[in-house]
């Protein structure tokens, strides 16, 4: 039971945008002038919102295998399988690539990691709610802090019912069994 529950929690960490939230959260009272805001820093807030939204999406569209040399390769994600980003035909040691064809799943993955990262970046975070939102009252902001939760719960519980079998650029490798397939 303790198995299934950890690889329930991995699956979920492994689709959710924490690496992505914490570069915006590290860089974010810089570009946001920590809340006061003027037009450069809402667009230079703007660009690095959409930069870590960019990021959050494409993750999802990677995955990796293990190579020939038993090191871990990384490519993106086409309708036709694996695309390695390095031209080394002979890293895939054989592999086929194919079976790393694009699913609606990750579409509907990406769409999960850009919202809750939205909604984290975009309404939980002070500086850029001071920054954007200057005119939300006390009581609104109690219901926009509150909705990060439930946007992160919905996500959660879709990566649970659906969980990824990626593991891409961010996420844990494949398992030692793995490595041990792909040296046979």
């Amino acid at each position: 039971m303790a198995d299934v529950t950890f690889k329930s929690i991995g699956d979920v960490l492994k689709l959710l945008p924490t690496a992505t939230v914490i570069v915006y959260e590290v860089l974010n009272p810089i570009v946001t002038n920590t809340g006061a805001c003027d037009l450069g820093h809402k667009i230079a807030t703007g660009i690095l919102l959409g930069l870590c939204g960019f990021s959050c999406a494409f993750s999802t569209f990677t995955d990796s295998y293990v190579g020939a040399d038993g090191k871990v390769k990384y490519g993106l994600v086409t309708p036709r399988g694996l695309l390695p980003f390095n031209d080394d035909s002979t890293s895939s040691g054989g592999r086929d690539l194919s079976k790393y064809k694009l699913r609606f799943a990750d579409f509907v993955h990406a769409a999960f990691a850009v919202a809750v990262f939205a909604a984290v970046s975009l309404l939980a975070d002070a500086n850029t709610v001071a920054c954007f939102y200057p005119s939300l009252k006390d009581e609104q902001k109690s219901v926009v802090m509150a909705l990060p939760v439930v946007v992160g719960a919905v996500a959660g519980v879709v990566f649970l019912v659906f969980p990824s079998t990626r593991h891409g650029i961010g996420y844990p490798a494949p398992k030692p069994e793995m490595t041990a397939l792909a040296s046979q």
